[in-house]
C-alpha cells in the first residue's frame, strides 16, 4: 500500500505562493528527513555546502534582518554592521524569528513571510549557478539562481563575512 502523503505545512504554501507571485518557478521539494542545518541540505541534495543559503534572521534596532549566507560562511556580524551604519546587529531569538517570519529556526526561506524583512544576500553566493534555500519548514529546500533570489527577495547585496 502507498505511503499517504500528509498535507503541506502552511509556511511551505506560503513559500510555494511567494515564489509563483515573484514571477520565479516553484522548485520547493519535500524531505522525508529534516534538513536543518546546510550541511544535511547539502548532503541530501549532493551540492556544495557553500550553495546552501541559509536564511539568518538577527534583530537591527529591534527589527528583524534577514540576511541571505552561503552554508559555508559564518556572518561577521561587526562587519555587516559596520557596512550597514550602524553600531551592532544581533541573532534573534527563536520566538524573535518565528513572530517575524512564520517560520522556525532551521526552516526559514528567504520569502514567504507575513511582511517584508529587509534583506542582506551574500554576495559569495554569486560564484554558485544553482543555490538552495530553506522553503519553510525543517523538511522543505528550494532551488534558484543568485539573480532571481536578489530579484524576488529585494536584497542588497553585501559582503558578510
Amino acid at each position: 500500500m502507498p505511503k499517504v502523503t500528509e498535507a503541506v505545512p502552511d509556511p511551505v504554501l506560503n513559500v510555494k505562493s511567494a515564489l509563483t507571485a515573484a514571477g520565479a518557478e516553484d522548485t520547493v521539494r519535500i524531505f522525508e528527513d529534516k534538513v536543518p542545518t546546510a550541511a544535511a541540505a547539502a548532503s541530501v541534495l549532493g551540492c556544495d555546502v557553500a550553495a546552501i543559503t541559509n536564511s539568518l534572521i538577527f534583530k537591527l534596532d529591534g527589527k528583524p534582518l534577514l540576511i541571505l549566507a552561503s552554508g559555508a560562511a559564518k556572518v561577521d556580524t561587526t562587519l555587516v554592521a559596520k557596512l550597514l551604519g550602524t553600531e551592532k546587529i544581533r541573532r534573534a531569538k527563536p520566538d524573535f524569528v518565528l513572530k517575524h517570519t512564520g517560520q522556525e529556526v532551521g526552516g526559514v526561506a528567504p520569502i514567504g513571510h507575513p511582511q517584508r524583512i529587509r534583506t542582506i544576500l551574500d554576495t559569495s553566493l554569486q560564484e554558485h549557478p544553482l543555490l538552495w534555500a530553506g522553503a519553510g519548514d525543517h523538511n522543505s529546500m528550494f532551488s534558484i539562481t543568485y539573480d532571481q533570489l536578489q530579484r524576488i527577495t529585494n536584497a542588497e547585496p553585501l559582503q558578510v563575512r
